[in-house]
C-alpha cells in the first residue's frame, strides 16, 4: 500500500525531530521546521539535520561540564 500523504517536519524545544501529517496541526510543544513533502523526503531531511541524538538540554549540560 503506497503512502501518499504529504508530511510536514516538525521539531521539539529538544531539537528532536518527527514527521507529522501536513494538513494537521503539529501536537503541543513541536513546530514544524519548513519542510513538506512525501515521507521519504521528509526522512531524509531528518537524517541530514538530525546528526546528534542527545536532547538540546544534555548537549547544553554536557557543554557546561566541558564534554563530560
Amino acid at each position: 500500500m503506497s503512502d501518499e500523504r504529504t508530511y510536514s517536519v516538525v521539531l521539539n524545544d529538544e531539537e528532536q525531530y518527527s514527521i507529522w501529517p501536513a494538513d494537521r496541526e503539529p501536537p503541543a510543544g513541536w513546530r514544524k521546521d519548513g519542510v513538506e513533502g512525501p515521507k521519504d523526503v521528509c526522512l531524509a531531511h531528518i537524517e541530514e539535520v538530525w546528526t546528534d541524538m542527545r536532547p538540546l538540554s544534555l548537549r547544553r549540560r554536557m557543554a557546561e561540564n566541558g564534554g563530560a
